[in-house]
């Protein structure tokens, strides 16, 4: 690995990190905020996902949630959107390739051989973390829109895995919305049956725990009635009788101000459940 930057911040760092992924066979990056704490001990681990277009600057560069890591004493992990890079496929499209992952691993050509960003969030990523920086194995997750899917689905599949889950303007239903379906199609292929294991709203009814999901939306959202539907993920849960605490904000549309408006409360929650 290589450190690309380092920046004080609360007490604690913000750093950048370059290694080379064996599971989406390309360089990357991911940034880590290490709170004060880690000095003298291992801290817990809040993993946050970000939306289509980002790599991992714009979370660290715009939510502001290192003073509440460093409050509450956890680290921060913000991956890449995508694998990056000269030979991996890209889409001209913005939502779609490079910066548009989806946090699924695709099995369609050509996009199966790097594109696997589900097995990175969930293996080689922590993996890698645990072994080079003072974090243990309490782990959180979090994330935006597309970020906020993957962080959805991510939690529903591995029961176990995470502590708490939480998400921000999350697309709750891509097998039914046309950013879900473009790159479904695409990475996963034409069989909607298959889908349904990197959807939220279709994971809820046979869910086997019950890990609360807090997620914040905008009422302002421009995207709010075509892709990503809240409502879906409501009437899912009540269905199922799965806990959910879903705030739609007045007057808050998709961007970072929205996020950075409510992150100290996201990040309490989860610390909460780290901490506790």
């Amino acid at each position: 690995m290589e450190r690309v930057e380092q920046h004080a911040a609360f007490g604690g760092s913000q750093e950048v990190w370059a290694h080379r992924s064996q599971v989406l066979d390309c360089d990357m990056r991911f940034a880590i905020y290490l709170p004060p704490q880690a000095r003298r001990e291992r801290v817990p681990v809040l993993y946050w996902l970000s939306g289509l277009t980002c790599t991992e600057q714009n979370f660290i560069t715009k939510a502001g949630a290192q003073r509440y890591a460093a409050e509450h004493g956890i680290a921060i992990v913000v991956p890449d959107t995508s694998p990056r890079g000269e030979g991996v496929v890209n889409d001209a499209a913005y939502d779609l390739g490079q910066g548009a992952g989806f946090y699924v691993n695709a099995t369609q050509a050509p996009w199966a051989r790097h594109y696997r960003m589900y097995d990175y969030v969930v293996e080689e990523l922590p993996r890698l973390i645990e072994a080079q920086f003072p974090v243990g194995d309490a782990r959180a997750i979090s994330g935006h829109s597309m970020g906020g899917h993957g962080a959805l689905v991510i939690a529903l599949r591995n029961p176990g895995r995470y502590r708490s889950v939480s998400a921000f303007s999350p697309i709750v239903a891509p097998s039914r919305v046309p950013w879900g379906e473009k790159a479904f199609a695409a990475y996963l292929g034409d069989d909607r049956e298959v889908w349904k294991a990197c959807d939220a709203v279709e994971l809820i009814a046979a869910a086997s725990e019950r890990l609360s999901l807090f997620v914040d939306q905008g009422d302002a959202d421009e995207f709010l009635g075509t892709q990503l539907k809240p409502e879906l993920l409501r009437a899912a849960c009540e269905a199922a009788g799965y806990p959910l605490d879903l705030r739609l904000q007045p007057g808050y549309d998709h961007s970072y101000y929205f996020i950075a408006s409510f992150i100290g409360e996201h990040v309490a929650h989860h610390a909460r459940a780290l901490r506790g």
